[in-house]
C-alpha cells in the first residue's frame, strides 16, 4: 500500500514540466538584488512597467480555484517570456504558469491526515504507543514551534508503530524540541544528534525539566480529578503541582518578577533572538535560541520578536527581504565542523561527553521507553551509526528544518543503513545546499553535494543557482496576506553598490557591509556608515553628491518592489523541484516500498511545511 498514487514514472513527468517552466524563468531568481542597479536588472529582464506588474500581482491574489497554463496559446511567448528576447511581456501569463508549475498545481502532495489514515491501515495490529499523560506543546515552546513538533511527532509516531520499532534517531536535533515530545509523549527511545555540544548540553537539562514537569502535571490532573491523595504525599506533591502549576499558566497570566520570568524562559528555551548571517553577499536572518553557539560565517545577535513581517531596520542586504516576508524560513544552521578538522582534544572530549552521559542515563533508569539521549557529533550518509549508539535497534530518522546538505544526507543515511526503517524529513536552508553541477553542466566535483540527488536530474547535469536556491526560501503564502517589505534597506543597499562603482572601484570587495541600515538616520547617514565599515575614505563624497544618488534612483524603487515580488512567486516552484529530486531519489530505491511528499504544517505557521517520508521493504534490511 503505497502513500499516494504518484508513480516513479509520473513523478518524472512532473519534474521535466517545472523543468522547462524553471528554464525560461529561473533567470530572475537567480538576478541578484544588490547589482539591481548596477547591472540594470528591471531592464534586461522585463519589457512591463513595475505598475503593470504589481497589478497583475494584486489581481491573481484574489483569484482561487486551480490555475490553468495557456502559456503556449501564443508560439512566440514561453510563460510570459519573449522567445526572442527572453524578456518577460505577459506578467499574467507567468502568474498563472508559476501556480501550475507549483507543488499545489502539480497535485503531488499528500496530506497529513491521509498519510495517518494510510499508517493506521498498516499497522492495525500492532500496539498503540501514546503515553497515559498528554504533554501539552504550547507550555515548552513558541507557538511555530507548538504547531510544528506535534503534528511531525504524529506521524513519526505511526511510522514507529507501522514498522514495530521502538527508537527514533533525530539528526539536527538541536534543543531537542522533537525528542522530548516524541520521548514523553509516544515513549519512543529518541537519539537526538547534533554537532553542537552547546545544542547538546541545552537539550539534556531542557528534557530532565520537562520529564519533572511531565511527572509533576499528570499528579495535578490526578489530583483535579478528586484523585485519592495520601496525607504523607501531600507536601511534596504540592510543591511539584504548584511547580508544574505555574508552567502551566498562559504568558500573559503568569506574574513573576523578572528575574523568576527570565529563569522560566532560559530553562524551557523560549528565549530568542534575530541572528543575521552575513554569506557571500546575502543576508539571512535566522531564528536562533538564547544559548546557541554562533552558526556560520559572520554572526551579530540583536533582541528581536519572533512574529510577522521584521522591522525593515533590522538588516540592510538582499535576504532581509526573504525573511521579512518570512523570518522562520530557516532554523538556526548551526556550523557543522568535520570530525577531521577538530583537534585530538576535542574528539576525545566529545567521546567521554557521551560515555558519560550513557553512564548517566543508566543508573537508576528502569524505564527506557522514555528515555531521551542528546548525542555531539558530525553525521554524514558514511557515518557508522552504531559506534554512536551502541544499543541500535530498528529506528525512524527524522529531520525537523535540518540545514542545507544535512537534509539530502538524512534521506542518504536511511537507504544506506539497515537498521533504519522509516524516514521523515523536512528541510531548510536551500541557499545553503551544495550543487554537484555549474551553469555550464560541469561536475564540481564536489564530495559531497545536496542537489541533484535524484539519478534522473543528476543524468541531466541539472542546475538551480545559490540566488534561485535563496529565492526557494520566500513564503508566498505569507505575502498573500499581507506580508510587507523591507524596501527602503535594499534600495539604500542597491544604489550603495552604484556609489562604490562610480567612486571607489570596490563594488566588488569581499568585505561585508553588515547591518548599518538600521544604525543610520538617513541614507547620507547610511552611505557614511558603510564607508567606514569598509576602510573607504568618506571624504571624497559631499553629503550633497551622496543624496543625488538617493534622488536619482528614487523613482526606481517600485522596480525594485515589483521584481522582488516576481520572486516571491517563483519561490514554490524552485522549493518544489528541490523537494520532487527528493522523492524521486526515493522512488529510485529498490529498499524503499513506499514514500510521499507530505505537507505536515500550515505554511502560514511554518513555510517550510513539505516533508519527504519514506518506508523500507521488508526484509530488505
Amino acid at each position: 500500500m503505497a502513500f499516494s498514487s504518484v508513480s516513479a514514472a509520473d513523478l518524472r513527468r512532473k519534474i521535466a514540466k517545472v523543468q522547462r517552466f524553471l528554464s525560461v524563468s529561473l533567470s530572475i531568481a537567480n538576478a541578484h538584488t544588490v547589482d539591481f542597479y548596477t547591472r540594470d536588472v528591471w531592464r534586461s529582464f522585463v519589457a512591463a512597467s513595475p505598475e503593470e506588474v504589481l497589478t497583475a500581482l494584486s489581481s491573481a491574489r484574489g483569484r482561487t480555484g486551480a490555475a490553468e497554463d495557456t502559456s503556449n496559446l501564443n508560439e512566440n511567448i514561453s510563460f510570459g517570456f519573449c522567445d526572442t528576447t527572453k524578456k518577460l511581456v505577459d506578467v499574467a501569463a507567468l502568474l498563472r504558469a508559476a501556480k501550475a508549475h507549483s507543488l499545489a498545481g502539480l497535485e503531488v502532495c499528500v496530506q497529513r491526515e491521509a498519510v495517518m489514515d494510510t499508517l493506521r491501515m498498516m499497522s492495525a495490529d500492532a500496539q498503540d504507543g501514546v503515553s497515559d499523560g498528554a504533554v501539552v506543546p504550547d507550555e515548552f515552546m513558541n507557538s511555530k514551534k507548538a504547531h510544528e513538533v506535534p503534528a511531525m511527532s504524529e506521524v513519526v509516531a505511526g511510522l514507529a508503530k507501522c514498522c514495530k520499532a521502538k527508537q527514533v534517531i533525530d539528526v539536527g536535533s538541536g534543543k531537542g524540541y522533537l525528542c522530548s515530545f516524541l520521548s514523553l509523549q509516544y515513549g519512543l527511545q529518541v537519539f537526538g544528534i547534533d554537532c553542537s555540544t552547546v545544542n547538546t548540553h541545552g537539550a539534556q537539562e531542557r528534557n530532565r525539566k520537562l520529564k519533572r514537569f511531565s511527572r509533576a502535571y499528570q499528579r495535578h490532573s490526578r489530583v483535579e480529578s478528586n484523585q485519592e491523595v495520601s496525607p504523607n504525599d501531600t507536601s511534596s506533591r504540592n510543591e511539584e503541582e504548584e511547580r508544574a502549576s505555574q508552567w502551566h499558566r498562559a504568558p500573559t497570566e503568569h506574574k513573576g518578577t523578572a528575574t523568576e520570568d527570565s529563569e522560566r524562559d532560559r530553562s524551557i528555551g523560549q528565549v530568542e533572538n534575530h541572528a543575521s548571517i552575513d554569506v557571500e553577499g546575502h543576508m539571512a536572518e535566522v531564528q536562533s535560541c538564547a544559548s546557541a553557539e554562533p552558526a556560520i560565517n559572520d554572526l551579530s545577535i540583536t533582541n528581536g520578536p519572533r512574529d510577522g513581517a521584521l522591522d525593515s531596520a533590522e538588516a540592510d542586504s538582499e535576504g532581509t527581504f526573504f525573511t521579512a516576508l518570512s523570518p522562520d524560513i530557516m532554523e538556526q544552521a548551526t556550523q557543522r565542523v568535520s570530525p577531521s578538522q577538530l583537534s585530538l582534544e576535542e574528539r576525545e572530549r566529545r567521546k567521554r561527553d557521551n560515555l558519560e552521559r550513557k553512564a548517566r542515563d543508566g543508573r537508576g533508569n528502569t524505564d527506557n521507553r522514555n528515555l531521551f539521549s542528546p548525542l555531539t557529533s558530525y553525521v554524514t550518509a558514511e557515518t557508522e551509526l552504531r559506534t554512536l549508539i551502541t544499543e541500535l535497534e530498528d529506528a525512524v530518522m527524522v529531520g525537523l528544518h535540518t540545514c542545507g546538505d544535512l537534509a539530502p544526507s538524512t534521506l542518504r543515511m536511511f537507504v544506506a543503513k539497515p537498521e533504519l526503517q522509516a524516514v521523515c524529513s523536512v528541510g531548510c536552508c536551500y541557499h545553503l545546499l551544495s550543487e554537484q553541477f555549474d551553469q555550464d553542466g560541469q561536475d564540481c566535483e564536489t564530495a559531497v553535494y545536496g542537489f541533484p540527488m535524484s539519478q534522473y536530474l543528476r543524468e541531466q547535469a541539472c542546475f538551480c543557482g545559490r540566488n534561485a536556491r535563496m529565492s526557494a526560501c520566500l513564503a508566498l503564502e505569507r505575502v498573500s496576506v499581507g506580508g510587507g517589505l523591507p524596501m527602503e534597506s535594499l534600495f539604500y543597499r542597491a544604489v550603495l553598490h552604484v556609489v562604490l562603482r562610480d567612486h571607489y572601484d570596490a563594488h566588488k570587495s569581499e568585505k561585508r557591509v553588515g547591518n548599518v541600515y538600521s544604525k543610520a538616520s538617513s541614507f547620507v547617514d547610511y552611505v557614511r556608515r558603510a564607508l567606514r565599515k569598509l576602510d573607504l575614505d568618506e571624504s571624497k563624497l559631499s553629503d550633497s553628491v551622496i543624496q543625488s544618488y538617493h534622488d536619482l534612483y528614487s523613482p526606481r524603487m517600485s522596480e525594485m518592489v515589483a521584481f522582488n515580488m516576481l520572486k516571491v512567486t517563483l519561490a514554490p516552484c524552485i522549493e518544489g523541484l528541490i523537494l520532487l529530486d527528493r522523492l524521486c531519489y526515493l522512488k529510485e530505491q529498490a529498499n524503499v516500498s513506499c514514500s510521499a511528499l507530505v505537507q505536515l504544517f500550515d505554511p502560514l505557521l511554518s513555510p517550510r511545511c513539505y516533508a519527504v517520508v519514506g518506508i523500507k521493504r521488508r526484509g530488505t534490511s
